[in-house]
């Protein structure tokens, strides 16, 4: 029994692997680092990885250390953006929809993701006894809700 969970262990951090791989700044084309670094120039914790055709980088901002993750092609062209923001950052018609359909629910992990041009926030909500994580656009319509 130990084998089979040691071998199952060992098959899914290759998948792992096999899915993502780390790589040093160095190996990072200069198109995708110099605009990186021209948007983000205060980045701090900077990791970068392969991730099919796209390179991902995961760093922090800021004096809290608000968390990004960026996608980038591979011609130098931001993908994707995934940052984490404060519930004082959401939009007022998100914040009126939350108020709206989980009144009484605490937030929590609060993310802006921006892709294709578009804005959807993804919000943790929590009271004593449900937790949902829903998907917002930027008119506070919900466009996902899923219990957690």
């Amino acid at each position: 029994m130990k084998n089979l969970i040691l071998t199952i262990s060992i098959l899914g951090l290759s998948i792992t692997n096999i899915s993502a791989q780390d790589i040093r700044q160095s190996e990072v084309p200069s198109v995708i680092l110099n605009h990186f670094q021209k948007s983000f120039p205060k980045a701090a914790d900077i990791d970068w990885e392969i991730k099919g055709n796209y390179y991902e980088v995961e760093f922090e901002t800021g004096f809290l250390g608000d968390d990004h993750k960026i996608l980038y092609s591979r011609d130098g062209k931001l993908v994707r953006h995934e940052e984490e923001i404060s519930k004082s950052n959401l939009p007022k018609t998100v914040l009126a929809s939350i108020k709206r359909s989980f009144n009484g629910y605490k937030t929590d992990d609060i993310k802006k993701i921006t892709e294709s041009g578009k804005v959807i926030y993804n919000v943790e909500l929590k009271n004593y006894s449900q937790e949902w994580k829903v998907v917002f656009d930027a008119q506070g319509r919900i466009l996902q809700k899923k219990e957690d």
